[in-house]
């Protein structure tokens, strides 16, 4: 458990109204992380659009080249010679109504779920169930697709899904603070590469309008943008 004094000696090493450079943002995340566990770094990307309007929606995913530090349970959908391919690059688990009557039945015990076009007869029964939770596979992020295999070895090497909020924003894990610090913006720098091929043409004005990284239990940092995109040139 973290005491007041290591919260406040953390805190004060970074200043909220600055803009850091990728490399020093990473740098203090490490330094100040003071959590007896291994907190995940997490980004928040404000973007200019409007969500409200259907051809604004920024929606996508991203294989991160470090992974997210995480063992992703992967869960498949699926029948005849596509249960071996699924098994075969590691999935948790396979199956077609079998695994709906768990889910039914309350069993989320899956971090993703992917599926064969031709089971989505099948998913479609439990698709109230798995909406919510961001579990419903979609062709959209690669989770609706016939090479279930590689779909599978994507999500267990550190492929993360983002969706823009109501508010405009993204979040979005970019790995945990055991990571290298080089590591941890590779994989910062891979998601906003994806954000800014997923730009929306009808988007006017500034994209990346603000972009904050902070540790689960650590403060925010607010990144320079242009520093960002600079690099991503």
């Amino acid at each position: 458990m973290a005491t007041g004094k290591q919260i406040k000696k953390a805190k004060e090493q970074i200043d909220r109204s600055s803009l850091y450079s990728l490399a020093e943002a990473m740098e203090l995340i490490k330094k100040t992380s003071f959590a007896k566990f291994d907190e995940s770094v997490d980004v928040s990307v404000r973007l200019g659009v409007d969500p409200r309007k259907a051809d604004q929606m920024v929606r996508g995913a991203v294989v991160l080249p470090n992974g997210i530090g995480k063992d992703v349970r992967v869960l498949v959908f699926a029948k005849g010679d596509k249960v071996q391919e699924a098994e075969a690059a590691g999935a948790d688990y396979v199956g077609g109504d079998d695994l709906v009557e768990k889910i039914q039945g309350g069993w989320f015990e899956f971090d993703t779920a992917i599926a064969a076009p031709d089971m989505m007869g099948v998913v479609g029964k439990i698709g109230r169930l798995l909406g919510p939770r961001g579990l419903m596979p979609n062709p959209k992020v690669g989770t609706v697709t016939p090479e279930v295999g590689k779909a599978v070895q994507e999500a267990k090497s550190g492929k993360i899904e983002y969706r823009v909020e109501k508010a405009g924003i993204i979040h979005a894990p970019v790995g945990r603070v055991s990571f290298d610090a080089d590591k941890l913006s590779e994989n910062l720098l891979s998601l906003l590469d994806a954000l800014i091929k997923a730009k929306p043409s009808s988007a006017k004005g500034t994209y990346l309008k603000k972009i904050s990284v902070s540790s689960t239990m650590g403060a925010g940092l607010n990144l320079d943008a242009s520093e960002l995109q600079a690099q991503l040139r």
